[in-house]
C-alpha cells in the first residue's frame, strides 16, 4: 500500500557553532489504527505500521487462542465502509479496519480471548493475566520440545534479523521479528512500530503458510524482551526466545516457569541467558 514510510518537514539543529539551522524532508514510519472485527464484533484496535495485516491478524488470533490455523479463519477482507476523504476530495478506503470470519463460530472461545481497549505501539496489552493463567491457556507443553542450539550460532540469527530491517534503516522507528527453524533457516520476518505487531505478523507469515503449532524453532526480536513477547512465543509453540536488549522481570519468570529459553543482550560478544539453559549446546 506504500505506507510504511513516509516524509515530513523536519529542522535538523546541531550544537557546532558553525552549524545553522538547516530544513529538509525526513523520512519517518508509518503508525496508523488497526481495528480487527472478528464475526462483526470489534475484538481490539492496535497501533500499526501497515502492511501485512492478515499475518498480523493471524499471529494476533494465535497469541490470544482464537485460531490455531489458517484453516480456522474462513476469510479476512477490509471493510468496504471504512472511508476518509483523500488529498483530492474523493472517498478513499483506510484500509484500517479489517473484518475476519472464523470457519468454526466458536463464541466462547472468542468471548474469552476479546478485550475492546486499544493496544498502543508503546506497550501492547498482555492478554493474559498472569503465568498461571497463560500456563493453563497454554495448547501444548514447552519444556520437552526438542530444540537446541549453540550458543556460538545467536549472533547468526541476530544477524539475519538486522539484514532485513530495511525500514529502521529507512526510520530507526520500527522494530522487527523473525521466525527461524532450530538449524537457523529463516521462515519469516517482519518490522512494524510497534514490538508486538511485528511478532504477531512474523508468526502470522508462518501460520498462513500451512504451519501449526507447536512451531518449535526460535523467535529473535530486536527490541527488549517483555512478558508479551514470551506469551506470543508460547502460543505459538515456539521454545526459545532472543532479544537483541534488555529482559523484563516478568519475561524472565514466565519463560522460567514455561520451560522456554530466553536469550538477552545478545551481541557478537556474548549474550546473557535468562532462562533454559539447558537448550545451549557447545
Amino acid at each position: 500500500m506504500g505506507r510504511v514510510t513516509t516524509r515530513v518537514p523536519v529542522v535538523k539543529l546541531r550544537y557546532a557553532a558553525s552549524a545553522p539551522p538547516a530544513s529538509r524532508p525526513d523520512t519517518v514510519v508509518v503508525e496508523e489504527p488497526l481495528e480487527i472485527r472478528v464475526d462483526g464484533e470489534v475484538l481490539t484496535v492496535t497501533m500499526r505500521t501497515p502492511g501485512a495485516d492478515i499475518d498480523l491478524i493471524h499471529g494476533y488470533l494465535v497469541a490470544e487462542g482464537v485460531i490455531r490455523s489458517a484453516s480456522d479463519i474462513a476469510g479476512a477482507r477490509y471493510c468496504a465502509g471504512s472511508v476518509s476523504d483523500g488529498p483530492d476530495g474523493t472517498a478513499q478506503n483506510t484500509y484500517n479496519v479489517l473484518e475476519v470470519d472464523l470457519a468454526r463460530a466458536d463464541r466462547a472461545r472468542l468471548l474469552a480471548a476479546g478485550r475492546i481497549a486499544p493496544t498502543t505501539s508503546a506497550c501492547g496489552v498482555c492478554g493474559s493475566a498472569s503465568i498461571e493463567a497463560l500456563t493453563a491457556k497454554l495448547p501444548q507443553s514447552l519444556a520437552g520440545l526438542p530444540v537446541t542450539l549453540a550458543a556460538a550460532d545467536v549472533p547468526a540469527y541476530v544477524a539475519k534479523l538486522g539484514a532485513g530491517q530495511g525500514v529502521f534503516r529507512s526510520t530507526g522507528g520500527a522494530h522487527a521479528a523473525a521466525v527461524f527453524e532450530a538449524g537457523g533457516e529463516l521462515r519469516a520476518h517482519a518490522e512494524d512500530i510497534g514490538r508486538h505487531n511485528a511478532v504477531d505478523k512474523a508468526i502470522g507469515a508462518v501460520v498462513r503458510a500451512g504451519r501449526e503449532p507447536p512451531l518449535g524453532g526460535v523467535l529473535a526480536v530486536s527490541s527488549r524482551a517483555s512478558y508479551e513477547i514470551v506469551q506470543k512465543a508460547a502460543m505459538a509453540g515456539i521454545p526459545v526466545v532472543i532479544a537483541v536488549s534488555a529482559p523484563s522481570s516478568l519475561a524472565v519468570a514466565a519463560a522460567d516457569s514455561l520451560g522456554m529459553t530466553l536469550i538477552a543482550f545478545a551481541r557478537d560478544d556474548g549474550l546473557n541467558v535468562y532462562a533454559g539453559a539447558g537448550r545451549l549446546r557447545d
